[in-house]
């Protein structure tokens, strides 16, 4: 069930927000505050729409303000990229996403937590920092003592259907995965130039 305050971020940022929020049951619930007794809401300003995508960003990768505006800072000053990719790429590796996005977990706010609790392993090392960074190549294992945990049960079942994006793999009977590439930006839901305009003001 989703919180109070998960739900009305969700009906201000859009669904894509929360991962609980992308259901049809929220829709119908949030479609029920629609025009009673509400006022027309007025058009965005230019600012007003970018400071909304940046709390989508914000809010969709569980990160604090300082962390956004340092991704958005780093991904500005490097050269031989474009700087809405490199910023998709800067959040796209933090370990807790990618732990998302292999399917080992129903969130990030919940792969986030399993990061911390030291349930992986990258390249030999234990790693609890939710926002540490992979690269092309590195194997991110399940831990030999956090295999037998309940979190991680019936996952060859969980894993058949889940199709994770191109640049990772996961084999759920070595309990590991790879990382294949630069993360690819396929996200629809955010407007990531948008984030990077609202910080060059």
């Amino acid at each position: 069930m989703i919180s109070k305050p998960k739900f009305k971020i969700g009906r201000r940022l859009g669904a894509g927000v929360y991962d609980k929020c992308q259901t049809p049951k929220f829709s119908a619930s949030s479609g029920k505050f629609a025009g009673l007794g509400a006022r027309r809401p007025k058009a965005l300003s230019e600012y007003g729409a970018q400071l909304i995508e940046k709390q989508k960003v914000r809010f969709s990768y569980g990160i604090t303000e300082r962390q956004l505006s340092n991704y958005v800072e780093k991904a500005s000053h490097l050269k031989g990229v474009g700087t809405a990719e490199k910023f998709f790429e800067e959040l796209e590796s933090r370990l807790d996403n990618v732990v998302y996005r292999m399917g080992l977990a129903p969130s990030r706010r919940a792969a986030r937590q399993m990061v911390s609790h030291g349930h992986f392993i990258v390249n030999n090392h234990k790693i609890t920092i939710p926002s540490f960074e992979v690269k092309a190549g590195d194997v991110v294992k399940i831990r030999e003592g956090s295999k037998s945990k309940k979190i991680f049960d019936n996952l060859i079942e969980k894993l058949k259907e889940y199709n994770s994006p191109s640049w990772l793999s996961f084999d759920p009977n070595k309990m590991e995965g790879n990382i294949l590439a630069k993360p690819k930006n396929v996200e629809t839901f955010l407007d990531l130039n948008a984030v990077l305009e609202f910080y060059s003001r």
